[in-house]
């Protein structure tokens, strides 16, 4: 006789806190997927917990300087265009006059 669904997932619930294991979950845009779906295609990879799992350690096993180029974000600068700065500028100086005269 075939084990019953309850006593299935009892026992893989306590295989699985017998083992330590922790379901991790991730929300992730369109990018994201895209990339993760375009490295599981590349190196044949048919899951996408072994493709993430995969990752996880191959970056540990780089340590925290080998790997820190992965977490490096890259930073955007805004530079104020010129035209844009002195709208600013003569805004600013008007403000103050205003201000100056309401005093």
């Amino acid at each position: 006789m075939a084990a019953a669904q309850k006593d299935r997932s009892a026992k893989t619930a306590a295989k699985r806190k017998s083992r330590g294991e922790e379901e991790l979950r991730m929300h992730a845009m369109v990018g994201t997927r895209q990339a993760l779906a375009d490295l599981m295609a590349w190196h044949g990879i048919e899951e996408q917990g072994e493709a993430m799992t995969l990752m996880i350690h191959r970056l540990h096993g780089l340590g925290p300087a080998g790997s820190a180029p992965f977490f490096a974000l890259p930073r955007h600068e805004y530079v104020i265009p010129e035209n844009v700065s002195a709208k600013l500028t003569l805004a600013y100086q008007r403000e103050a006059l205003r201000i100056c005269h309401d005093e």
